[in-house]
């Protein structure tokens, strides 16, 4: 390793600017000497500036020496490989903090002494806060860049001075001093060029803004880029930041997805493009094709379109905000590091490219000495090894700029006149025909009605470009598929719902893969047509490459949803809309994999049961938290599934049939559960911007409607011994502790297997199982042709209830039909206990099983569970004949 002198004659070496500094301040090099063994802190550089007292005639000195210790230290530790790039810009961020927080400290002490202290209505003190844009909101400060700055104060007011002035004059003339502070070049230099130009309404706007003026500038006029730029922005100074921040996120960020964000964008960057072209840069790292602002949009235009919904990407560092991308899955690792790599590699040139004369430039130099003097100080033999190491990171960098921001859109489309109508209606038909749609007239009049609608005119231009370019490509892609008419049918629906939010169109319009996916969800199933209609928002999840790779991992997702509830602290309503969101994500993802085939109806409903329980535990813990007066931290109360949610059968739009008890000793408990139950049913039942969770049913409770809405456990056991109907114990057999106390669930538990193991007379137990069951075909009786899957005799409901019977008859002799293991499973140990004949277990078994898949298949398109051909008929034949076995003559 060089000692400290050769340190700085090696960085000599590659800086003239540095030598001449070292020149100019002969009390410099004694001073690195003694400091460069490590990195300096903000407070080395506050130290620094008190060695002496500052005053009005020595401030600009200090501040200027400041900066060449400073960057003079950072040049010759970054040259001698003992600074990473995160030292360099933090060190650089830093000293600008310092000089900017060091100046407005004495410039405001000396000019309230003549006006006074600048005060709002209320009398309560007014500071300026400085807010630190682009790089250095984001610290990540270039050794010789120039500082963007927004001036800001929150409330007008005047000064308690003898002389007064309004508090935007006074801070008018003090942000007009700090500025002469750090960018006046007198002997000694400067500290930071200024650019004030990001400020409202740029060079013509008011020097300082109030937060009202602010916010209504961000309401009427603010524009895209600005959007892009108040990302890094940073407070500096001042007070109040937490209220100035909520501001400006709400112009920044939007409340949910905003795809439109990567057409804004990538208009900005055809603008530098177009720039970088005409002023032939294409040797400019930062601006020219694959340099540092294509990473930094890329980093940026996630954080739009994805931010208002995830706080972890309101976040300032481009490398931060990379590794959130990679944490959060919209970037893959290789991506990042990638990314991630060039950008160091970009940001370490640029400040050997600035540290030869101190240049704010970007620009490769055209002198072969000073090419070869950043190769060198690159660490390669010569500029040819840095040009190619070079020219492979900005092929990358761009290669991920075009995949994030191309225009998909922008090529014409074979089938532009079909959507246009310029071929006539006629040829409109005879096309669609063509291009194989079964009804070809049908479509062509919905294609016609909803271009000619009052919605298509009601649209913007910018919207309606959009649309322009999507819909042939949705004619292409229903036409490719199963079900065309139908396709486009049900496209045009959706579009119909969602054409007032462009960002939804953007999202199609940005990534084909998702629209063809769209369509092919919607051609397959009515019911996910109309789930997408009903939630936009989950044309997000179609971007998401592991939407049919990925298994599900509920743990996982419980912990997640939970940590995200729990961040949003007491706002209900978003709690409610988040667990909504989340909710149907996971639907959506989970009827992807149904229609892709990869998953069984069983596996399905599974999934969707785990998924419904997780729901309810959350529920039931951000209920119990916001109740107010609780006699104890931990609850006993657990919520039981009966029903479908109970067998694990649930189905994409199941009810949830819930039962709550509670095992407290405290003697007034009861009011506070039967709160607690009643927050838990208006939580999942409720209608909210984002949507429904579930229907909820709790009329299995003792009682029925006439009970409590909560019971004891002991009242609960007492209701089930004595007061309950066989049918009552019928629905247990299908009764599952969902959430709660673990402990209060394993209490219900045992006492289910308890009450099922009670000894039941054969004979008396049968009559009524052929009671209930015949009263259900009365008032189900088959009122049209064809098979009624659910309730016609061989139906779901006849091997529901053989099972039931078989459970409640036998489980005193046989204990393992107490589990809750599916009908299927119960029909085969049943048999294994000898119980029924083992073929015609199995038969029907298979019977059930394709009779719940069929049934699955039909809600799909949103059809009743009724078959009008003879396909199943010879699946009833075993069920039938397996009720024949169990009842004989008494079976209906």
């Amino acid at each position: 390793m060089m000692n400290v002198d050769a340190q700085i004659q090696h960085a000599c070496q590659h800086s003239r600017f540095l030598s001449n500094l070292l020149n100019a301040r002969p009390w410099l090099p004694p001073l690195l000497t003694q400091t460069l063994d490590k990195p300096l802190t903000r407070a080395d550089m506050e130290g620094f500036l008190a060695a002496e007292p500052i005053t009005d005639a020595n401030l600009n000195a200090r501040l200027r020496h400041l900066k060449s210790w400073v960057y003079a230290h950072v040049m010759v530790r970054d040259l001698a490989s003992l600074a990473p790039l995160a030292e360099v810009t933090t060190a650089m961020s830093h000293v600008a903090e310092v000089a900017i927080s060091t100046a407005l400290h004495h410039l405001n002490t000396w000019q309230s002494e003549r006006f006074g202290v600048p005060r709002n209505e209320k009398g309560e003190a007014q500071q300026l806060i400085v807010l630190g844009m682009g790089k250095l909101g984001g610290g990540e400060l270039n050794v010789s860049s120039d500082i963007d700055l927004i001036y800001t104060y929150p409330e007008d007011g005047q000064t308690d001075g003898a002389r007064s002035l309004s508090n935007s004059e006074y801070f008018t003339r003090l942000g007009r001093q700090l500025i002469g502070a750090i960018a006046e070049i007198t002997a000694e230099g400067y500290v930071f060029r200024v650019d004030m130009r990001l400020r409202p309404n740029g060079d013509s706007g008011p020097l300082v803004a109030s937060f009202d003026m602010l916010e209504n500038y961000f309401i009427t006029q603010g524009r895209e880029w600005e959007r892009y730029a108040w990302i890094k922005a940073r407070p500096l100074t001042g007070t109040r930041h937490e209220e100035l921040t909520a501001l400006a996120r709400s112009f920044i960020f939007r409340k949910y997805l905003d795809f439109g964000a990567i057409n804004a964008m990538r208009d900005l960057h055809a603008q530098i493009r177009r720039e970088v072209a005409r002023r032939e840069m294409s040797d400019n790292i930062k601006l020219g094709s694959g340099g540092i602002r294509e990473i930094e949009f890329i980093a940026q235009v996630f954080q739009l379109i994805r931010g208002g919904g995830n706080r972890e990407l309101q976040i300032r560092p481009t490398l931060s905000v990379l590794q959130k991308l990679r944490e959060r899955e919209h970037l893959n690792q290789q991506t990042v590091a990638e990314l991630t790599s060039a950008y160091e590699f970009l940001r370490r040139l640029e400040h050997r490219i600035q540290y030869l004369d101190d240049a704010q430039t970007h620009l490769i130099p055209a002198s072969e000495e000073d090419r070869q003097r950043l190769g060198i100080a690159m660490g390669f033999a010569d500029y040819a090894g840095l040009d190619a190491a070079l020219s492979e990171h900005r092929t990358r960098v761009s290669q991920y700029f075009g995949e994030v921001f191309g225009d998909p859109a922008s090529d014409q489309h074979q089938l532009d006149s079909l959507w246009t109508g310029v071929c006539g209606s006629a040829n409109i038909e005879e096309a669609l025909g063509e291009l194989g749609f079964r009804s070809p007239a049908t479509s062509a009049a919905r294609l016609q009605e909803f271009r000619d609608g009052a919605r298509v005119r009601s649209m913007g231009d910018e919207a309606r470009g959009r649309l322009d370019a999507l819909m042939p490509r949705i004619l292409e892609l229903a036409s490719c598929g199963r079900n065309p008419d139908e396709a486009l049918s049900r496209m045009i629906a959706l579009l119909e719902s969602i054409y007032r939010r462009a960002i939804y169109l953007a999202l199609l319009q940005q990534y084909p893969r998702a629209l063809a996916r769209v369509v092919e969800l919607v051609a397959s199933s009515s019911w996910a047509a109309a789930y997408l209609t009903h939630h936009p928002l989950l044309l997000d999840e179609l971007l998401d490459p592991r939407l049919l790779t990925e298994q599900q991992d509920w743990s996982a997702f419980a912990t997640e949803l939970s940590e995200r509830m729990n961040t949003l602290g007491d706002d209900t309503e978003r709690q409610m809309d988040v667990m909504r969101e989340a909710h149907h994500a996971q639907v959506f993802r989970l009827l992807n994999n149904d229609l892709a085939g990869l998953l069984t109806v069983e596996r399905l409903s599974d999934h969707l049961s785990a998924l419904a329980d997780i729901v309810l535990q959350e529920t039931l813990d951000q209920c119990w938290r916001k109740l107010p007066k609780r006699h104890t931290e931990h609850h006993r109360f657990a919520i039981l599934g009966y029903g479908k949610l109970g067998g694990k059968e649930l189905g994409y739009a199941s009810d949830l049939d819930l039962v709550f008890v509670h095992d407290d000793p405290e003697p007034d408990c009861q009011p506070l559960y039967a709160r607690l139950a009643q927050r838990i049913n208006t939580w999942l039942d409720s209608h909210t911007a984002a949507g429904h969770l579930f229907e909820t049913d709790t009329r299995l409770r003792p009682n029925g409607e006439s009970g409590l809405i909560v019971v004891s456990l002991e009242s609960f056991e007492q209701y089930q011994r004595q007061n309950a109907w066989v049918w009552e114990h019928q629905a247990l057999t299908r009764a599952r502790f969902c959430a709660g106390n673990p402990e209060v669930g394993a209490k219900f538990e045992a006492l289910r297997v308890n009450l099922l193991r009670e000894s039941r007379d054969a004979d008396t137990l049968r009559t009524e199982v052929l009671s209930m069951r015949q009263k259900m075909r009365e008032a189900f009786a088959n009122k049209g042709e064809g098979f009624e899957l659910k309730h016609d005799a061989g139906g779901l409901i006849d091997v529901e209830f053989i099972v039931q019977y078989l459970v409640l008859a036998h489980a005193r002799q046989h204990p393992n039909l107490t589990d809750n293991k599916g009908n299927i499973a119960l029909l085969h140990r049943c048999a294994e206990a000898g119980l029924i004949p083992t073929e015609l277990a199995r038969q029907s078994a298979n019977a059930y099983r394709t009779m719940r898949h069929a049934q699955h298949g039909l809600r799909l398109n949103q059809q009743t569970s009724r078959v009008f051909d003879d396909s199943l008929d010879a699946v009833r034949i075993p069920v039938q004949a397996l009720w024949k076995n169990l009842f004989g003559a008494q079976a209906t």
